[in-house]
């Protein structure tokens, strides 16, 4: 289903151009489909290089051509200049400057932008780097809190460490049978420690949450750096 949509001329248009490429490309009047197309996220509804119909704006890095115009809120222009070397036209900023898309949103070469509430990032050179907002510090057994836990708090954005008594401890226990956890377990651990002897069978320990109730315990195996040089043999004794 189509709709006659009077629009300005080629000429009124964003990017005028002479009247007889408007002629080829802009006819009048306009035939735009009934429903607007639906655009993806990050690209809004413009009009086309016509004046005529509704269109998906092109993001960074997108072909495009005159009537696929590029997304003006975000500073982005149709850049012609690889069509030389026999590649299309494709949406850059005007003023050449590096940009990186994020979730379908463009943010400009140096802007700094939160993606979510646990990480801050910064665009650089077409590409971005980020930090955790959230401290990863991790909260080893002591006597005061013997049991702690790391867990997600309704309403905060970064996990906190709790500490669970002991009849908690053993009421979670008790119910093995069921889900151990009602929520996702951000798995951490340290790295083995050196074998605790320099020859022959010893003991390597870490700290890690990698059991069913995410819980921070200190775990051992065993290890052996190498096989113990045979004791000498007792020389026998002189009278």
């Amino acid at each position: 289903i189509t709709t006659i949509s009077q629009k300005p001329t080629c000429m009124e248009s964003v990017m005028a151009l002479p009247p007889q490429v408007c002629a080829q490309l802009c006819r009048r009047p306009c035939y735009c489909p009934w429903v607007p197309p639906r655009c993806p996220r990050g690209s809004p509804l413009v009009l086309d290089g016509c004046g005529c119909c509704k269109i998906c704006a092109r993001r960074l890095g997108e072909p495009c051509d005159f009537l696929h115009v590029c997304d003006q809120s975000q500073g982005l222009v149709c850049d012609y200049s690889t069509v030389p070397m026999g590649t299309g036209a494709t949406c850059n900023f005007e003023d050449s400057e590096e940009g990186c898309e994020v979730n379908g949103r463009v943010y400009r070469d140096g802007e700094v932008f939160q993606p979510s509430c646990k990480l801050q990032c910064r665009c650089l050179d077409g590409g971005f780097t980020c930090i955790p907002l959230c401290q990863e510090t991790v909260r080893l057994p002591t006597p005061d809190c013997p049991y702690p836990r790391r867990v997600e708090v309704p309403g905060k954005c970064c996990p906190e460490w709790i500490c669970e008594t002991r009849d908690q401890l053993l009421l979670r226990d008790a119910g093995a049978a069921s889900p151990p956890l009602p929520y996702p377990c951000q798995e951490w651990g340290t790295e083995w420690s050196a074998c605790s002897v320099t020859c022959g069978v010893g003991f390597s320990t870490r700290v890690s949450n990698q059991n069913r109730y995410c819980r921070l315990e200190t775990e051992r195996r065993l290890c052996m750096a190498r096989p113990c040089p045979a004791l000498p043999a007792a020389s026998p004794a002189v009278s």
